[in-house]
């Protein structure tokens, strides 16, 4: 008969403890080590044991391969982000903020994919009457998807090995799943790793796509332990602040296509709607304006392999505290207080005395060196109270001496810039084809800068109203 174990497994992390503490020693998160029970294996592997395992099946590494198999989804964003489509027998994670629209985009891929193949949509959290009222408020209630109420992975599993087993299967959510093996309770470390186990044997066993829903924690990490995402094939993070009407989803892992990559969707209505062009989109009220205002610079970044085109906002005011306040939302605040100490040391800017305000407009997070130089522009111009110049793009990566360095894709970044109708490019000066003439494959005249001091000439005001301290700009 197998022995019983008692373990104290930290819910954050996963470490095993020998006993119960208040503090863990893995992550240092307090309360969060619970007891749990398992049984225990009657034997090993060792030289004991009577099993004895077979010669491997080695293969050499040169050859040809086929790729994988693909099944469209039937929302181009959502095979974007995966790559060119669903693999059958893969298993795919998805996690996000609370109320951000995980269940939408599911219940949306798999009604949309219903039409080619069988889908299932799996419960843990919702009855069954949520499901198709939500169904009926996005458009999809003919869809023809199969719906279920559940938590027993035993269950779950018998269902997908039957001959007419579905080829989708939706969980939401792996934390309320549970194996009837183990004495743990649903959301527990070893209960989310043994249900996420047995659900991707299932799948792989079938041949069929499993997508699973993931909590998060306060941080933003997908709740549960971290081997979770060791054990899935991707790994996509649903992004988006609920004020705004945008949603990313961005692919952080993925065996059978790129990372990084995002798709881009707006919430309405009747659930998400697809944005294809999602530069013209985060630059709409910009046009709509039509005002050059001081403070705003159109960064041409990359996503991914997707380029976009997003406005840098930046606001800089006089300081009415001692501390200076440096707000940044969907940028990184390190680079900030880094990109504000180069303008300060190798420029001559008087920056250490006035709040500054950050802002990526959309509510998109940009998180590419790419950006620094946009960053910049915007705050010379809020500081200068003088505008961009008109229909300009910007992209660099700043160095700490202020040289402005390369960046990758600077021709997809031209392209994506023409074709929205934009004139000018500032470009790093060791990437410009040009110089100061039109780049003849997309017509984009490039003013090419080697240091940040090269920028400030853009911004030139009356003397006294431009903020810079007379006779201080120099390259340090």
């Amino acid at each position: 008969m197998a022995k019983t174990v008692t373990r104290y497994v930290c819910q954050s992390c996963g470490t095993v403890h020998r006993r119960w503490t208040g503090k863990c020693d893995g992550c240092g998160a307090w309360n969060s080590i619970v007891e749990e029970i398992e049984a225990a294996a009657p034997g090993g592997i060792g030289a004991g044991s009577r099993a004895k395992g077979r010669k491997l099946d080695l293969a050499s590494l040169s050859g040809a391969s086929a790729g994988p198999p693909r099944r469209s989804s039937g929302i181009a964003e959502f095979d974007r982000v995966l790559g060119g489509g669903m693999v059958p027998g893969s298993a795919v994670l998805i996690g996000g903020d609370p109320g951000i629209g995980k269940s939408t985009l599911l219940l949306e891929v798999a009604a949309r994919a219903a039409t080619e193949c069988a889908a299932v949509y799996v419960t843990g959290e919702e009855a069954v009457d949520q499901i198709r009222m939500r169904a009926a408020r996005l458009g999809v209630a003919d869809a023809p998807v199969e719906l279920a109420t559940a938590t027993s992975v035993r269950d779950i599993a018998a269902s997908m090995d039957a001959a007419d087993g579905p080829d989708l299967v939706v969980i939401d959510s792996i934390q309320t799943m549970f194996v009837d093996t183990l004495e743990a309770a649903p959301g527990t470390v070893s209960q989310v790793r043994a249900s996420a186990q047995e659900l991707i044997r299932a799948a792989k066993k079938r041949g069929a796509v499993l997508l699973l829903v993931g909590h998060v924690t306060k941080e933003g990490a997908i709740a549960g332990p971290r081997v979770l995402e060791h054990m899935v094939d991707t790994v996509l993070y649903f992004e988006g602040e609920r004020s705004h009407q945008f949603r990313i989803l961005r692919g952080v892992k993925n065996r059978f296509g790129p990372t990084d990559e995002i798709g881009v969707f707006e919430m309405t209505g009747r659930g998400l709607a697809e944005v294809p062009n999602p530069s013209a989109l985060f630059l709409g009220e910009r046009e709509e304006s039509g005002a050059r205002a001081s403070g705003a610079a159109v960064l041409a970044s990359m996503e991914g392999s997707r380029p976009l085109l997003v406005e840098i906002q930046a606001l800089v005011a006089p300081a009415t505290f001692a501390a200076p306040r440096r707000a940044v939302i969907g940028w990184d605040a390190a680079r900030l207080h880094m990109v504000l100490a180069v303008l300060e040391a190798r420029c001559g800017l008087a920056l250490a005395g006035r709040d500054v305000y950050l802002n990526v407009a959309g509510g998109l997070r940009v998180a590419e060196p790419a950006a620094d130089l946009a960053v910049a522009a915007a705050l010379v111009s809020s500081l200068t109270d003088s505008p961009m110049p008109d229909r300009a793009v910007v992209f660099g990566e700043i160095g700490l001496s202020g040289e402005i360095r390369a960046v990758s894709q600077m021709d997809n970044r031209l392209k994506e810039a023409a074709k929205l109708g934009f004139e000018s490019a500032i470009v790093p000066k060791r990437q410009a084809r040009a110089g100061e003439n039109s780049d003849p494959r997309n017509g984009l005249r490039q003013k090419s800068i080697g240091h940040l001091a090269e920028l400030l000439p853009l911004f030139e005001t009356p003397a006294g109203q431009s903020g810079i301290r007379a006779g201080s700009r120099g390259r340090g």
